[in-house]
C-alpha cells in the first residue's frame, strides 16, 4: 500500500483532515527502510523521532544487566514505536528497536510533530488520542501480567494478534510474555 494512503487511513480513524491539511502533515515525514536484524534505536542513543510502520515488523525491547531481554512491543503496519521517555524527555534511549523483518517506516521528528500540532489543530488531537490509547493499552497489559497466568496471556496475545505467531520468532513471543522458550513450547502443545 502507498505510504501516504496507509498513514491517511490510520489518522482518519481518529480525526478528519482536509486533503491540504493531510498533505502538509505528510510533508513532515521521511521514509526509511531497514533490513531484518538491523537496529533502528540502540540503548544509549540520542533520538529525535518516532516511527510509523508501513511494512514489516519491529520490536521494542529492553536488555537488563543480566542480559535478559524483555520485549515491550511488537509493531506491525499501522503501529507507532519509539523510546518515548527519551523522545519526550530529551534523555538517552533506554530501550532498543530492532527489525524482525525487512521494514519500511515513516519517521517523524520531535520538531516536526510539534510544528504540525501547532499548525494543524486536528493533528494535535490525533496525537493526544493516540498517546492516551497507548497508555490505556499499556495499563491493560500490566494488569493482565499481574492478574493472569501465562496460558491466559498467551491466548490473549494470539487472539488479539494472530499474525504474530507466523511472523515473530517464538523466543521473542516468550520474551514478550516474560517466560522461557520451554514454557512457551509447553503452552503451544497443551
Amino acid at each position: 500500500m502507498d505510504p501516504k494512503q496507509l498513514l491517511k487511513e490510520h489518522i482518519t480513524k481518529t480525526v478528519k483532515l482536509s486533503d491540504d491539511e493531510f498533505d502538509e502533515f505528510f510533508g513532515y515525514f521521511t521514509t526509511e527502510s531497514h533490513k531484518k536484524g538491523q537496529y533502528m534505536i540502540t540503548a544509549g542513543d540520542r533520538i529525535d523521532c518516532e516511527y510509523f510502520v508501513l511494512r514489516g515488523c519491529i520490536k521494542t525491547f529492553y536488555i537488563n544487566d543480566n542480559l535478559k531481554m524483555f520485549v515491550l512491543q511488537f509493531a506491525m503496519p499501522g503501529y507507532w514505536a519509539s523510546d518515548y521517555s527519551a523522545l519526550y524527555g530529551g534523555s538517552r534511549a533506554t530501550i532498543n528497536i530492532g527489525c524482525i523483518t525487512d521494514t519500511e517506516v515513516l519517521c517523524l521528528s520531535n520538531k516536526g510533530r510539534e510544528e504540525a500540532c501547532k499548525k494543524i489543530h486536528h493533528v494535535e488531537h490525533f496525537f493526544r488520542h493516540r498517546m492516551t490509547s497507548e497508555y490505556v493499552a499499556s495499563q491493560k497489559r500490566l494488569l493482565s501480567t499481574m492478574n493472569n497466568d501465562v496460558k491466559y496471556r498467551y491466548e490473549e496475545l494470539i487472539t488479539l494478534f494472530p499474525e504474530l505467531y507466523n511472523i515473530v520468532p517464538k523466543r521473542l513471543i516468550a520474551a514478550y510474555l516474560g517466560v522461557s522458550r520451554e514454557t512457551l513450547y509447553r503452552l503451544n502443545n497443551s
